[in-house]
């Protein structure tokens, strides 16, 4: 697809200026102060901000099995209205993506919804047995990352070996950092005992190690020691862990909401350059079965607009760190040609108006499930127009999200 987006502000990681941008055949050709004689769709963005869509290191579409709660189409509509045209999806889906027949079947239905680009997590153990690893002999370069996220690898061994294959593979270990012998004592020491072990058998094996949905402070020094230590590991904070304290809200989610001491340290730590990544864990669940205490919350339609409004409103962090964290470093870790404003690179782009205010409203939510604690909130940064590969596949159209 062809477009021309005229008089923007443009923002990645390494840039801020304004102009015009062409995107020829779905990837961006030119940038300029000005272009014109293209003989195509312009969007005129005079007053907003052009940003590289964002790409999501982890949600939960929950096809198949479960889409009651969510599925490939709706999960990629929300994505979109989120500004994400990329998203990488965790494997516990039913059954469990741990064979070539789940994970062909997840990329037949994105490829019918035809929205986003969707990259589907093998698991480290087979059906998370937390035992077995002979499946992932039958993957190869389809594969980008292995994750038993939502239980994790309780038997170090185990994960061990499964490092040492995803070395050989290049792929990426997403660590879900839960030891469950003390979930039901302390949900805080099982997140820093299992993060401390991870980063310890990643440091031993060399494997590509990615901690998910960090929240405490003792597991995010653990983090930051083992970088300093030349460990291959990345880690990620969800909006949620940064905007919400445990004084505020008791919303079920694992891991848990926590102290602010804690949420400070977090902010901190993306403030010096510490975390990677913004993931939003899009958990949806239907309200019967939050009522059951199903922990989780949706997050890819308000994670720019929280974490803009929380970290660069108030000034910790500025627009290109946070299109870093959503854009560049992600899809690096996944290995895409996009996340960057550059001649080249894939034309997936989204147009926002950092200056609108609006309210989380439960009609306004495109998600099937509705399940999160932000409803009321007043938050800043709208997205407009979501585009992939040149294709508008969002647009806000003048929808009043303040009436």
């Amino acid at each position: 697809m062809d477009l021309l987006i005229k008089n923007a502000n443009i923002i990645d990681a390494s840039h801020s200026f304004y102009g015009d941008i062409y995107i020829k055949n779905g990837k961006i050709e030119e940038i300029s102060s000005n272009i014109s004689d293209k003989k195509c769709e312009v969007v005129d963005a005079e007053g907003l901000t052009v940003m590289p869509a964002f790409v999501d290191m982890h949600a939960h579409f929950r096809e198949p099995g479960f889409t009651y709660k969510e599925d490939l189409y709706t999960g990629s509509r929300t994505a979109a209205k989120g500004g994400y045209t990329t998203v990488n999806l965790m494997a516990n889906t039913n059954p469990i993506c741990s064979s070539k027949e789940v994970l062909d079947y997840v990329y037949k239905k994105n490829n019918e919804a035809g929205l986003i680009d969707v990259h589907q997590c093998v698991s480290i153990t087979k059906n998370f047995d937390g035992q077995t690893i002979t499946h992932l002999e039958e993957f190869s370069d389809e594969v980008k990352a292995i994750s038993d996220d939502g239980k994790g690898v309780s038997d170090s061994r185990i994960m061990m070996e499964a490092m040492k294959k995803a070395k050989e593979m290049d792929w990426l270990v997403i660590s879900h950092a839960e030891s469950h012998e003390f979930s039901d004592i302390d949900m805080r020491l099982a997140e820093n005992m299992m993060t401390w072990r991870d980063v310890s058998l990643a440091k031993y094996t060399g494997a590509k190690l990615h901690m998910a949905h960090v929240s405490t402070k003792e597991a995010m020094k653990y983090v930051i020691d083992a970088k300093c230590d030349g460990t291959k590991v990345t880690c990620e904070v969800t909006p949620h862990h940064i905007a919400l304290s445990d004084d505020v809200s008791n919303y079920r989610v694992n891991p848990p909401i926590r102290p602010i001491e804690d949420v400070s340290f977090l902010v901190k730590a993306i403030e010096h350059g510490d975390v990677d990544v913004i993931g939003t864990d899009h958990a949806p669940h239907s309200y019967e079965d939050k009522e059951k205490g199903a922990p989780g919350l949706i997050g890819l339609e308000t994670a720019f607009p929280i974490c803009y409004t929380k970290l660069v409103k108030e000034k910790y962090i500025n627009l290109n760190k946070l299109s870093e964290m959503m854009s560049s470093k992600p899809a690096e870790l996944l290995k895409l040609n996009k996340g960057k404003i550059c001649p080249g690179y894939e034309g997936d782009l989204v147009i926002l108006d950092l200056e609108k205010k609006f309210k989380v409203k439960e009609e306004y939510i495109l998600s099937k499930s509705k399940n999160t604690p932000f409803i009321g909130w007043e938050l800043c940064g709208v997205v407009e127009k979501t585009i992939k590969a040149g294709k508008i596949i969002f647009d806000r159209q003048g929808e009043d999200i303040n009436e």
